[in-house]
């Protein structure tokens, strides 16, 4: 056997458990860079390569440095875009201005949230105003739009496009369209300045959204004054305290936190009008239908009927889950048992404990980090043919020095396993596809939520012949592993880190000729697929014990135990399920015709209808409904996705999970194509008809029918 065919084998074969005396796991190379601290090199003669291996990045300044150079870049394309005869070097022009712009802009939107030191998220601040102003301006640049209609008006030219160029070329169009380029100079303005007010109010909306409110501490019991933050004679409220097993707690946070804030209210309502102004005057009838165009739903009429179809559907499980809750908070309350929105997330998570001794700690021995990523490596490779492999960082590429970085490589490069922390994310034959930074780890004034960023999209270069390679950043905020234990995951985290890293392989695997289309850049609501559907790899036991060994002991994680955890997410299941209804018709009503009622007015009838559980007088929960920025009139995309990722994983997955002809099949079909092609197309080519409303509610129904093997299990053991 030769060195390089013995090198596969060893890759291929490569056991992930390995014991030293005492009869204690150890790691392979994947495992043990995600179990044990880094441990850097100091070298002080070595420069620092910058942020993501930029340049000029290696201080705050530089990003005025990249802003300036992608914005003189930017001139020279639009000449370029603005004299080339009509073809598919339009396209390719087009993609490269919008890459060039993109990869500032990105990588600027990743530090400004992410980095450490102020100064650079500053900077970075800055640059993203600077980037974003200038792609406005593009959006209603008459010459450049010129260009494009020349080419889409001219059949001949248009037939000879191969469908990859056309759907860019009519996706650039659609961005010219919602900008007013259409409309005469007068409109076109005010359009503009609708753009720029709206990133105004978006930006004051989503502040206000995360803000404390205060009440002095007179108002609130004495002995209650601990489970809140005391600010001098104040009493600051951050959160719902929705975990608290004190139902007066939860009861205080809900109606302190929800108070009305008068200011934030009228930013909402003077929201939501600019966009319908906006919608109006590039010609929707609504800024929902301007928002669903593209999209799997494509029309608002069709989610509000998804939505009540699957209430209807949903209602008598709903009923019989707030019967459950009501019957134990009486149990837990005897004198104050209604049931009230503050009870819904803590009683259920006590029905689910209760019935299926669901308790965290007894997951996390065998859910360690590295043996996580281990899973997913295993998985990856048997369903892709492609491996996760960890490389050192160089000085100044990563922001923390908690940072790994997996990158996609060949498997026949002879230094891949003498280089320190250099394993991979490689696939058998393709060679490198792109990096993935790992930013994993807990650190002060670090966002909590978990994430996916493009830092930089994949496209075909034609300027230099090479493929771009992707990169991205997937950001959690998992506890720091300490000397005698790794970092250990809850079934929760560990199933997030599967749903983030779903992502990142979409952005990996959706290889796109252009980066207006790369990877996760596609329609909202089919997004969320790729990285729902690796939720249920992460609850399926032939997938599980491939991994799931205690770090001390090497013991699996019993069979009957995931089988728990599966089944325990059934309870309460219904009303779960309505409460994301009831946000998805929400924005849905926000985002029709002009508002005849206040916001408030239709959050009342709204939670009657498609909840159940009564308003609170004087609260206002869609001040702190932040998804309406990002995912405005989209937020019922996470049912759809999840709808899909249900029916993908029953008809082709279920069986065998580590299939490798349903992972190349699902890889052609979903993961390939990023935005490229449309989304109800690429659903339609792996499950090989084209799925109804109808089937989208049957599925995500049918996702809450109880196991009965997992009943003759427990009462086996």
């Amino acid at each position: 056997m030769s060195a390089c065919k013995r090198l596969i084998y060893l890759v291929k074969h490569r056991s992930l458990w390995t014991y030293v005396r005492r009869n204690v796991a150890t790691w392979s190379p994947v495992g043990a860079a995600f179990n044990t601290k880094p441990h850097r090199r100091l070298d002080l003669h070595e420069k620092s390569v910058g942020l993501f291996g930029v340049p000029e990045l290696s201080c705050p300044a530089g990003f005025q440095v990249a802003s300036k150079k992608s914005l003189k870049n930017t001139e020279l394309l639009v000449e370029k875009v603005c004299n080339c005869p009509p073809g598919t070097e339009t396209v390719e022009s087009f993609d490269q201005l919008s890459d060039g712009l993109c990869k500032v802009a990105d990588l600027a939107d990743f530090v400004k949230v992410a980095h450490p030191d102020p100064v650079f998220r500053e900077a970075a601040e800055k640059t993203c105003i600077e980037i974003g102003t200038v792609v406005e301006q593009l959006n209603t640049n008459v010459e450049l739009c010129k260009s494009l209609k020349r080419l889409l008006d001219n059949p001949d030219i248009v037939a000879q496009l191969d469908s990859d160029t056309r759907r860019v070329a009519e996706l650039f169009m659609f961005d010219f369209e919602i900008s007013g380029i259409h409309l005469d100079d007068n409109l076109r303005k005010e359009a503009v300045a609708l753009h720029v007010k709206l990133l105004d109010l978006n930006n004051e909306f989503l502040v206000g959204s995360h803000m404390p409110n205060r009440i002095a501490s007179s108002a609130i019991p004495a002995h209650l004054h601990l489970q809140f933050e005391n600010e001098g004679s104040f009493i600051q409220i951050g959160g719902l305290h929705a975990e608290s097993p004190d139902s007066l707690v939860r009861e205080i946070a809900y109606r302190i936190y929800l108070y009305p804030n008068a200011e934030l209210m009228e930013c909402l309502e003077e929201l939501l009008k600019c966009r319908y102004k906006l919608a109006k005057l590039v010609g929707y009838e609504s800024y929902g239908h301007r928002a669903l165009k593209g999209t799997m739903a494509e029309t608002p009429e069709t989610v509000m009927s998804f939505l009540q179809l699957l209430t209807d559907k949903l209602s008598e499980r709903t009923a019989k889950d707030f019967k459950m809750m009501r019957d134990m908070k009486k149990k837990l309350n005897p004198h104050n048992s209604e049931l009230m929105p503050w009870d819904h997330p803590y009683l259920s998570g006590v029905l689910r404990a209760e019935r299926y001794n669901i308790e965290p700690s007894l997951y996390s021995p065998y859910l360690s980090l590295g043996a996580c990523m281990e899973g997913l490596n295993n998985l990856f490779f048997q369903l892709y043919g492609v491996s996760l492999m960890s490389e050192h960082p160089s000085p100044g590429e990563v922001w923390s020095e908690d940072v790994r970085k997996l990158v996609n490589d060949s498997l026949v490069r002879s230094n891949i396993f003498y280089k320190l922390f250099y394993f991979a994310v490689v696939h058998e034959t393709e060679g490198l596809l792109g990096y993935i930074y790992c930013d994993f780890f807990h650190r002060p004034d670090k966002p909590h939520q978990d994430c996916h960023f493009t830092i930089r999209g994949g496209r075909w270069c034609q300027e230099t012949g090479q493929y771009q390679l992707p990169v991205v950043v997937l950001m959690l905020s998992l506890p720091h592993p300490t000397k005698s234990a790794p970092t250990l995951l809850t079934p929760g985290m560990m199933e997030n880190l599967f749903h983030e890293m779903g992502h990142a392989m979409h952005s990996m695997l959706g290889r796109t000729r252009y980066q207006h289309v790369t990877g996760t850049r596609c329609a909202t609501d089919f997004a969320e697929v790729p990285s729902i559907l690796m939720e249920y790899f992460a609850t399926d036991f032939r997938v599980i014990s491939q991994f799931a060994r205690h770090y001390e002991t090497g013991q699996p994680l019993p069979e009957s135990m995931v089988a728990r955890l599966c089944e325990s997410k059934k309870v309460c299941g219904a009303a779960d399920t309505q409460l994301q209804i009831f946000y998805a018709a929400l924005d849905q009503l926000y985002h029709d015709k002009p508002l005849d009622r206040s916001t408030t007015e239709i959050l009342k009838e709204t939670q009657q209808k498609f909840y159940g559980l009564p308003y609170t007088p004087n609260t206002a929960w869609q001040l702190r409904f932040s998804h309406l920025i990002g995912y405005g009139a989209k937020y019922y995309s996470y049912l759809m996705s999840r709808a899909v990722a249900s029916m993908v994983w029953k008809q082709c997955f279920v069986q065998d999970p580590l299939n490798r002809d349903m992972g190349e099949r699902y890889r052609r079909e979903m993961l390939a194509h990023g935005g490229a092609k449309e989304p109800m197309l690429m659903v339609e080519g792996m499950l090989k008809r084209r799925p109804t409303i109808e089937d989208f509610v049957d599925a995500l129904v049918s996702e809450l029918n109880p196991n009965f093997e997992t009943f003759i299990m427990d009462s086996e053991s």
